[in-house]
């Protein structure tokens, strides 16, 4: 019962990780990534859709991107969308396709998505402490209903804080790379 409760727990902190790993992916760096955009949603027959489902996403040059929308149609949706987002971008469209380049990042703008960033990570972590929360509530439940043991009970916390310790180390370290590419110049 309680390898099923840490099992359940790990599988949703991994989740919360693969979140994080997502919304870092999409702060900005100095280089081009098409993950900067994909996620971008864009307004497609009264539908908000994610720009990766609507067109493809380049990288032409170090510091800029191409994205070029399988309807055409689409286009004009795409240029709304990146410039209503907070990337702080101005797409150039030759008709066919849009052009984003990235302008290299002044510090105080680094130092804003550092801080950004930063708070992406908290709200990690109390994803991960929530989990962790609902774990151990579970498995009180069961000892409090004589489902396991006392000891039962206190290995399984034991366990449980250790994967939750792992995945907080995870997450520090995925900010510690993304802090490092951030103030990179």
């Amino acid at each position: 019962m309680i390898k099923d409760i840490l099992n359940d727990a790990e599988t949703r902190m991994r989740g919360a990780l693969s979140v994080l790993h997502d919304d870092l992916a999409g702060i900005r760096t100095g280089r081009a990534s098409p993950a900067l955009v994909e996620r971008l949603q864009v307004e497609y027959y009264g539908t908000p859709t994610p720009l990766q489902q609507l067109a493809s996403i380049s990288v032409p040059e170090p510091r800029s991107l191409m994205i070029k929308p399988f309807d055409a149609s689409t286009l004009k949706a795409i240029e709304k969308a990146i410039l209503a987002s907070d990337l702080g971008l101005t797409p150039n469209s030759d008709g066919k396709a849009l052009h984003l380049n990235l302008p290299p990042l002044t510090e105080e703008r680094r130092r804003e998505l550092v801080k950004h960033m930063h708070h992406r990570l908290e709200e990690a972590r109390i994803a991960i402490r929530n989990i962790r929360r609902d774990a151990l509530n579970d498995m009180r439940e069961f000892e409090k209903e004589k489902l396991i043991s006392e000891d039962e009970l206190e290995r399984g916390e034991a366990d449980l804080q250790k994967l939750t310790d792992k995945f907080i180390e995870e997450i520090a370290e995925q900010g510690r790379k993304k802090e490092a590419e951030i103030m990179e110049v």
